[in-house]
């Protein structure tokens, strides 16, 4: 197939979210997509979505300097509409004020218009840019993929599934979605496994604030490489991955 059939890429953002614990790691949001979903159907990964344009809109009026903002603000109001969390507001909603929110977002209301209507504005400075991908391998659909990371407020309520592209969410380390996958308990995609294991290194959210402002934010592009006649997909090993290859025939891309 030639280089041309490869689908242009869909810019995405997603949110690791961090619930911090004074006894052990930090927990991380997770939601399950449905299973009959096209993309990644059935596995565990962070809340997220497509940037749309009236994200970009809003990063131009807010934060027209900020070349992040309008994955910053997709992330947001992803994060809202699938898991019902204020992450990135202020001040923080109330939970009648939030579920209208997320109701008006359901409803087709855009993010910008549902803000107003309750004077609440983004801080897009909670949202730390900690990863991209974007493969390339041959897919109906790829994703061009920034990955945030956060702090939940205090305060927040529990998250509640939307129901339709998700089946569940839950709070869980990094380390137990890995130990449940190996398990087989749970299923997740090439890149979950990879920024979960990144993740795994850190026991709270300012630690791993720290070492992502430390590290160079570049794209990541897994490729396939035969090493003694088995066929891996690999990542580049100077981003902070402590895995950067396995075998293909143990991946799921999505």
């Amino acid at each position: 197939m030639p280089e041309s059939a490869i689908a242009e890429p869909i810019p995405a953002a997603t949110l690791v979210v961090f619930r911090d614990r004074p006894d052990g790691p930090s927990d991380l949001l997770i939601v399950e997509r449905a299973r009959a979903m096209v993309f990644a159907g059935g596995a565990l990964v962070f809340p997220g979505g497509r940037i749309d344009p009236a994200d970009h809109a809003l990063a131009r009026l807010t934060a027209p300097d900020d070349p992040y903002a309008a994955g910053r603000i997709a992330a947001i109001r992803e994060t809202i509409e699938e898991a019902g969390l204020p992450v990135g507001l202020s001040p923080m909603p109330d939970v009648a004020t939030l579920a209208a929110i997320r109701a008006a977002l359901h409803a087709g209301t855009a993010f910008a218009a549902a803000l107003h209507d309750h004077a609440i504005r983004l801080d897009l400075a909670a949202l730390t840019p900690f990863a991209r991908w974007c493969p390339r391998h041959r897919h109906m659909r790829i994703f061009d993929t920034l990955f945030f990371l956060a702090a939940l407020p205090d305060g927040s309520p529990e998250p509640i599934v939307d129901a339709t592209e998700n089946s569940r969410v839950l709070w869980a380390s990094a380390q137990q979605v890995l130990d449940d996958a190996d398990a087989g308990k749970v299923s997740i995609i090439f890149p979950t496994r990879r920024n979960l294991e990144r993740l795994a290194l850190f026991t709270s959210h300012a630690d791993a604030v720290a070492d992502t402002r430390s590290r160079e934010l570049r794209t990541v592009t897994p490729w396939a490489e035969t090493r003694d006649g088995i066929e891996y997909l690999c990542i580049p090993d100077d981003l902070g991955y402590p895995v950067t290859a396995e075998a293909m025939s143990d991946t799921r891309r999505g």
